[in-house]
């Protein structure tokens, strides 16, 4: 695993992003410092008002210019307090929106492999929380250090020109919280990535529960999903728990720390007064000023834990924006391919499986020809359907179309010749026409798109929407029934009119009626066109111009319905033992 980048790199890459917005941040920067350096100015009111406002010998304006001081203070520092919060907030939400566009185009160019070996719960935290995480806690970070820091330094300026003997028993209290506060840093970092890995998991507990909901209650599963959510949310509670000792004991280290100065400073400051070296209004300013100091030193101490976590956040998200994309070397572009197919001595293998998907694979598949991969579960056959795209890198052989290796052709060049329906279909939370008329063929005139639904045979369907083809069918079409579903696939298909054609067990969620309307329409999309398919059908099957049995990864025969049907091949018991259905 790739080590956790340090926190001035993490800093860095994080500055990089706000570099567009400079002018915003440098006048949150000013508005920072501004609401920082009125704080000395209370105290000094303090010192006037108690050296020449009180007694007979009381200057007679301070009645009036006191409140107007004050008042005059306070909108100062509310002005000064909204530039702040405005800019900075403003400043956060755009790098929070670059880094949310970065890591969902990384998201999209990713390879399979990514998916197989992580849960969607996983990466949908990254991309919702952990990066809201980042920015949030880092805006509200950047506030304290740079308020609070010029806070102190002006407090301490203006204690100085009081009382320097004074002011030296509170400088010795900063590098003791320094010492104090470094300590725990380590340990925090170390606990906040955790945290966020423990984040995420819950976050897929999550999401499969909410997926998976009619499997968790025809099967009854809903207490093994309380278990799996209460054993994640447990493991949460427990670092949050050590992340408040770490952080919480800063805080009353830090405390007892000012309290031994505190009074180190009022002994000192009673024996001056007793001796006629410091008035009232130095005594109470000086003690005023030094109190206030308490706050921003306590938030200074606060915020370690905070820029941990935020930092253990912000590593995590660029993990994510590094992970590598989809191989691309191809340097060919195709406009339109004939189709003709060839698997050369092609294998392939999962990441850390045992053995070989794809072992020594010889097809040829014809430019028009239509042929059916079948045999038992695990034998090879979506893997062969996953190569031709390039989903996954062949680990030897070569697979070409037209005589052109794949490898060789522009990943989107290669996609645009290729229509596929799977049997697990995959729709948009948007309308019909959008699902129909999606990516490279977006923006299809109307007539087009009413075309393929009307050979996918969902025209009377769509006549009795109230939005006809303008309604939004839910999340993976979760409003249509699931031949609907399976069908508006198919028009997608159709839209598109590739030249290779991938139906993997495309008929399978089709009623027996609904099957004959779009058995047709595949039919006729299929004339001219490459087709593979994967079916466990058998009026599919029996309707390819070759049938190619797979087990074991290997090929074992291949042949028409008829011809495979004479003997005692792997076919003829398949279609003995029920595995292929009618």
């Amino acid at each position: 695993m790739k080590p956790a980048a340090t926190d001035k790199v993490l800093l860095r890459r994080l500055l990089g992003h706000v570099r567009p917005h400079w002018r915003v941040f440098a006048l949150g920067v000013v508005g920072i410092i501004l609401t920082a350096l009125t704080e000395p100015v209370f105290p000094a009111i303090m010192k006037i008002l108690l050296d020449h406002g009180f007694g007979d010998t009381g200057d007679q304006r301070l009645m009036w210019l006191a409140p107007v001081m004050i008042i005059g203070l306070f909108l100062l520092r509310g002005t000064f307090t909204f530039a702040m919060n405005y800019a900075m907030n403003y400043v956060s939400q755009e790098v929070l929106l670059d880094l949310r566009r970065d890591m969902f185009n990384r998201l999209v160019e990713m390879p399979n492999r990514f998916f197989a070996m992580n849960s969607s719960g996983t990466v949908i935290a990254r991309l919702v929380s952990d990066v809201q995480n980042v920015t949030q806690t880092l805006s509200s970070v950047m506030i304290i250090l740079v308020r609070d820091s010029f806070v102190i330094v002006g407090l301490l300026a203006w204690l100085l020109y009081l009382n320097w003997q004074l002011t030296t028993v509170a400088l010795i209290l900063i590098p003791l919280v320094a010492v104090a506060v470094g300590s725990f840093s380590k340990r925090m970092r170390r606990l906040s990535a955790e945290q966020i890995r423990y984040t995420g998991e819950l976050t897929g507990v999550v999401e499969e529960a909410i997926h998976s909901n009619p499997v968790v209650k025809v099967y009854g599963g809903q207490g093994y999903e309380r278990s799996r959510f209460a054993a994640a949310s447990g493991k949460l509670r427990d670092f949050a728990r050590r992340m408040t000792v770490a952080s919480a004991l800063i805080v009353p280290i830090t405390q007892i720390m000012a309290a031994v100065a505190v009074s180190v400073v009022i002994s000192i400051a009673l024996y001056q007064s007793q001796h006629d070296r410091t008035t009232v209004g130095d005594f109470v300013s000086f003690i005023t000023a030094m109190l206030m100091i308490l706050a921003p030193l306590k938030h200074l101490a606060d915020v370690n834990s905070q820029l941990q976590r935020a930092l253990a956040a912000a590593d995590a998200v660029f993990r994510f924006i590094d992970e590598p994309i989809e191989s691309d070397q191809g340097t060919r572009t195709v406009e339109r391919v004939r189709g003709d197919i060839r698997f050369s001595g092609v294998s392939f293998g999962y990441e850390k499986a045992e053995r070989l998907a794809l072992s020594g694979i010889d097809l040829h598949i014809r430019a028009g020809e239509t042929v059916a991969l079948v045999g038992s579960s695990g034998g090879g056959k979506t893997t062969m359907a996953n190569l031709l795209p390039r989903f996954y890198p062949v680990t030897a052989g070569v697979i070409s179309i037209d005589g052109i290796p794949v490898e060789t052709m522009r990943l989107q060049s290669l996609r645009r010749q290729i229509a596929w329906v799977s049997q697990t279909v995959m729709l948009f939370n948007d309308t019909i026409a959008n699902n129909v008329a999606y990516g490279d063929n977006r923006g299809a005139p109307e007539a087009e798109v009413r075309a393929a639904l009307e050979a996918a045979y969902l025209t009377d369907f769509i006549a009795s929407l109230p939005n006809g083809i303008n309604t939004v069918i839910g999340d993976n079409g979760i409003r249509l029934s699931g031949g609907q579903r399976q069908r508006l696939s198919i028009a997608r298909a159709l839209l598109k009119n590739a030249p290779i054609l991938i139906l993997d067990e495309a008929t399978s969620a089709l009623d027996n009626e609904s099957e004959r309307y779009v058995q047709a329409a595949l039919e006729r999309l299929m004339k001219g066109q490459t087709t593979l398919i994967i079916a466990h059908r058998l009026s599919t099957v029996e309707k390819a111009d070759r049938i190619v049995v797979l087990a074991g990864g290997s090929i074992v025969e291949q042949g028409t319905h008829a011809q495979l049907m004479v003997g005692a091949g792997l076919y003829s018991r398949l279609y003995a033992g029920g595995e292929l259905v009618t």
